[in-house]
């Protein structure tokens, strides 16, 4: 549990910097965005696959992981496991940062300016789909 606890801060922390980057550096979008999808998304992505593939031995001993996706008791059951719900968890950084890269990537094809984009970006790290549609809003009515 021990290691999965460090994974879940490193995580955090290079996702928190992919944000600072899309967030703080406006005016360095190619290499910001290089920066950010490989080094934050790539690193999360090959966490999220060695938790997922490989990160069977962080389970409780004895414990096996049961559960599936095709009803909401089946999803609850998957997540009983704390590697699963750190694969999860690395799961919605990873994606939501590719949300907020895209919406970095796509706002100036749009003329919106970074500042304007700032509500949509908060919104994307806190609550993800909510943030891509304030953007899609946002680019439907001012772009």
């Amino acid at each position: 549990m021990r290691t999965l606890a460090h994974f879940f801060k490193a995580a955090t922390l290079f996702s928190l910097l992919g944000w600072a980057v899309l967030f703080g550096f406006p005016l360095w979008p190619e290499q910001g965005r290089t920066l950010t999808l490989t080094v934050a998304v790539g690193l999360l992505c090959a966490l999220y696959v060695y938790l997922v593939f490989l990160g069977r031995h962080h389970d409780e001993p004895g414990s096996r992981v049961r559960g599936h996706f095709f009803s909401l008791d089946g999803v609850i059951r998957l997540f009983q496991s704390p590697r699963v719900v750190l694969a999860g968890w690395v799961h919605y950084l990873a994606f939501d940062l590719m949300v907020g890269l895209y919406i970095v990537s796509d706002a100036p094809a749009h003329n919106l300016p970074h500042l304007w984009l700032l509500p949509a970006l908060f919104l994307t790290l806190m609550f993800g789909p909510a943030g891509l549609l304030l953007y899609a809003l946002m680019r439907a009515l001012l772009g």
